[in-house]
């Protein structure tokens, strides 16, 4: 007798009807469309959907459909030239308050995205959009946890009122790389007070102290270790402060992921302005404040190139001179909020400081009410040149006082930096509210993917899956009958299933990846042969149809599940060594080797079972079983007096007693 548990049927209905439900919004397809989200980061209300939608309305811009998901408003359109026209009405005439980016809206029922069901995002080739991979300097990054230093230096000197003369940068490194810190101290200073003040900064340092001409001198070298730490911090720090620009510049579906030791992929699709993104993603830019030398003479200092002590000689955006103390008072990486917002005296940004960086503000304007405050901003980028007939590259950075204004009163964790245009404004908000970049990056590969050629990619992709499974299907219905239909519709639910997962885990789908599908179904279809090919063997064999299709199962399960680990360790390899495409390709062969064991081995066996199951008696199974080896065993089986469904043993047995005779 042929049996399946009754909770394995509710099990396998139970699967596939969610992977239905899962799958069922990458049926619909995808408008083009226009993101709007606040730049508050609040969340769109009634009111704030209405003054979009008036304004596209007052502009005769026609809408399909909006909707808010996600804290954001999302617009579907009928044409790329209205979306167009939608996002150029809103930068335009709400850009103080609402950004935009261009992206895509499912055409799924409402109900479906009440319940967060999402069709699985498409990759650069199916979509389209724009690929950078960048090259990360982690040289560089330790010449900035260097400057870091050196402003935490100066003020917890400042905090232990030890004087120091300067801090210069030493040069100790493989290919006179920064590795280290030297406090140049006035004659007469206690060396060991000082490094016990600076270890307060950070006690894993190594100090030493020596003397030179002008005075003790504490020296601080970075080990390698720290160094390693150092880069690997960096690699790690610009993967988040890329992925957080991505996401402020809205962009739909992006990807930002690690490439090798020391590079970062970044595709954004459905972008094609790469220049802009590039200038936007690469910068490394932020901000530091510090006080103005009221007595120095800046003119007379640029004239001359002779700085006094402890200033540091600026340029504002008009070009003027302007002398500020090194002593930084807060930086960048102490912000915790910018917003871009327009006020009374132009476009500003409103700034709001994490608790150290607000004590220290509060601190400086209490004791410097009436004095000048400056605010620089610093930009760090990467410039290719000729140096004797070769290519190489340099940094370069770029230091202006934006901002250089009274103190009027005492205030700590919260501001506003004025003096910028618009769109200063605007990118300087974004790039502080992601985060400063650890070390500058520099793009060693771009590939722009247009609209239509995605289209293209995703019609033939599609294509070359649909032929490939019907090929299929055709080949398992004429070899193997009915359990050939049984085979066609558990391949079906492999690819729902296949498509559930992909939607639930959000796993984008490029062009391997639909290569990795059709190798799933192939695999799946591998499966079911064996199962099929054992069935038939035990039938030659001489058992009944019921016990062949048991035996068959239980007896095939091994060499799947051989077959099977085997290509789930090639394809968890292609995961953890490969990038790009190959890891897409790798993310749908191990889903798709595991929705193929599900729906071939417990699917197959719950319709088979319904087919021939129970208690019934099955004379033939409709396999596409060849008549010559039943014809040869029928006459034995009648001479023996056995019906075909009698157990094998009990045949074979009735077998050997009639050729052999009487036994003595």
């Amino acid at each position: 007798m042929l049996e399946f548990a009754r909770w394995k049927y509710w099990m396998v209905l139970g699967v596939v009807l969610l992977g239905v439900l899962l799958a069922l919004p990458n049926v619909y397809g995808s408008d083009l469309a226009l993101q709007v989200a606040l730049k508050n980061q609040g969340t769109f209300d009634q009111a704030a959907r209405q003054t979009v939608e008036q304004l596209l309305a007052k502009q005769r811009i026609p809408i399909k459909r909006d909707y808010v998901q996600g804290g954001r408003l999302v617009i579907a359109f009928n044409t790329q030239a209205a979306q167009l026209r939608a996002r150029d009405a809103v930068d335009n005439n709400l850009s103080d308050t609402y950004s935009s980016a261009l992206s895509y809206a499912t055409r799924a029922p409402s109900w479906m995205r009440h319940m967060g069901l999402k069709a699985m995002p498409l990759g650069l080739d199916l979509r389209g959009g724009l690929y950078l991979l960048y090259q990360v300097d982690v040289n560089s990054a330790v010449s900035q946890l260097l400057n870091s230093y050196e402003a935490n230096f100066r003020r917890q000197l400042a905090d232990d009122r030890l004087p120091l003369t300067d801090i210069a940068t030493l040069n100790g490194g493989p290919g006179g790389a920064p590795n280290g810190l030297a406090v140049h101290l006035p004659r007469g200073a206690d060396a060991a007070k000082v490094v016990a003040s600076l270890t307060k900064v950070d006690n894993t340092l190594n100090f030493s102290a020596s003397s030179d001409a002008s005075g003790p001198v504490v020296d601080m070298v970075l080990t390698p270790a720290q160094i390693t730490t150092r880069e690997d911090y960096a690699i790690d720090q610009n993967l988040t402060t890329l992925s957080n620009r991505v996401n402020e510049m809205g962009v739909s579906e992006p990807i930002v992921q690690r490439q090798g030791l020391d590079r970062i992929v970044v595709e954004l699709p459905g972008v094609q302005n790469s220049a802009e993104v590039k200038d936007l993603l690469g910068k490394v830019a932020t901000l530091e404040f510090h006080l103005e030398d009221e007595q120095g003479n800046a003119f007379q200092a640029q004239q001359s190139g002779q700085v006094p002590l402890g200033d540091k000689l600026y340029k504002m955006t008009d070009g003027t001179p302007i002398l500020l103390k090194r002593d930084i008072v807060v930086t960048g990486d102490e912000l915790t909020q910018a917003v871009s917002t327009s006020g009374q005296t132009g476009p500003e940004v409103n700034i709001r400081l994490d608790a150290r960086g607000a004590a220290s503000m509060l601190r400086t304007t209490r004791q410097n009410v009436g004095h000048r405050l400056g605010v620089v901003y610093i930009e760090r980028s990467r410039q290719q040149v000729q140096e004797n007939g070769k290519t190489v590259t340099r940094e370069n950075v770029s230091e202006q006082v934006i901002n250089d204004a009274t103190i009027q009163g005492v205030f700590g964790p919260q501001f506003m930096v004025t003096g910028l245009s618009q769109s200063e404004a605007n990118n300087l908000a974004l790039l502080l509210r992601s985060g400063s970049l650890a070390a500058p990056v520099e793009v060693v590969s771009e590939n722009t993917v247009g609209p239509s050629l995605g289209q293209d990619n995703i019609d033939k992709g599609i294509r070359a899956l649909v032929i490939g499974m019907a090929a299929v299907f055709v080949f398992m219905v004429i070899y193997y009958h009915a359990f050939g239909l049984v085979a066609d519709a558990v391949l079906l639910a492999n690819v729902v299933l296949l498509a559930a997962l992909l939607s639930l885990l959000q796993a984008s789908l490029s062009l391997p990846g639909i290569a990795g599908i059709i190798l799933t179904v192939g695999i799946a279809v591998d499966a079911n042969v064996l199962i099929y090919e054992r069935i038939r063997e035990e039938i030659r064999n001489g058992v009944s149809p019921q016990a062949a299709i048991r035996a068959g199962f239980d007896k095939a399960f091994s060499a799947i599940a051989d077959s099977n680990v085997t290509a789930l360790i090639a394809g968890l390899a292609l995961y953890v060594i490969g990038t790009g495409p190959v890891k897409n390709f790798a993310i749908v062969l191990v889903l798709g080797i595991g929705t193929s064991m599900f729906t071939s081995l417990q699917g197959s066996r719950a319709l088979i079972t319904l087919m021939y199951g129970g208690r019934r008696k099955i004379g033939q199974l409709s396999i596409g079983q060849p008549r010559h080896h039943t014809d040869v065993r029928q006459p034995v089986h009648a001479a023996a007096g056995l019906s075909a469904d009698q157990p094998a043993l009990t045949r074979r047995a009735a077998s050997g007693d009639r050729r052999r005779g009487p036994q003595h």
